[in-house]
């Protein structure tokens, strides 16, 4: 009958190198995802990037596939930073009338990013039927136009190059790594 009471108290607990190995796993595990808790605001914010690119690239396919002048107009402010895809009616890019969609990237989504600065005429970003910028104004071929998009600890440009339209993506603000950053030649 002793051995029966032994039995019964060796059997009902966990050893303590049972409850190290328990506790050393879940330290590893807790580690290991910590880190990329943080990276959650960047991933956000490269999900702001790629969904402006893509809807630049969009527009500038539309407007070849449609034969029709399609644009993309932004909203740059502190309590907005939005875009609105229209067609070109006229010398104008009607965004009431004429939207194809509408994105704001200043949500949870996107990690509160925001626009924080441009280099085009009026905000607006205009691809004319051959696909090539235009100013809209008079339909001449513009320059190379860009935006910022800017996170908690990082600023992305966006750069649409004249003639061709192509869109390159450049990190011009870094604070968690100043040597990643990259001279966009403004």
């Amino acid at each position: 009958m002793n051995t029966m009471i032994r039995q019964q108290r060796i059997r009902r607990g966990y050893t303590l190198v049972e409850m190290l190995v328990v506790v050393t796993i879940l330290g590893i595990a807790g580690a290991l995802l910590v880190p990329s808790f943080g990276q959650t605001d960047t991933l956000r914010l490269q999900g702001a990037v790629r969904t402006l690119v893509a809807d630049i690239t969009v527009a500038q396919s539309d407007a070849i596939a449609f034969q029709r002048s399609r644009g993309i107009q932004f909203t740059i402010a502190d309590n907005e930073s939005s875009y609105v895809m229209a067609n070109v009616t006229g010398s104008e890019l009607d965004v009431e009338n004429d939207v194809v969609s509408r994105q704001r990237i200043d949500g949870e989504v996107f990690g509160f990013a925001r626009f924080s600065d441009a280099e085009m005429e009026n905000r607006q970003l205009v691809f004319d039927e051959m696909g090539s910028p235009i100013v809209l104004a008079d339909g001449s071929a513009a320059g190379s136009q860009w935006i910022d998009i800017a996170g908690n600890r990082q600023t992305y440009r966006v750069t649409v190059e004249a003639y061709t339209g192509r869109c390159t993506v450049a990190l011009v603000r870094d604070l968690d790594a100043p040597e990643l950053v990259t001279d966009p030649g403004n």
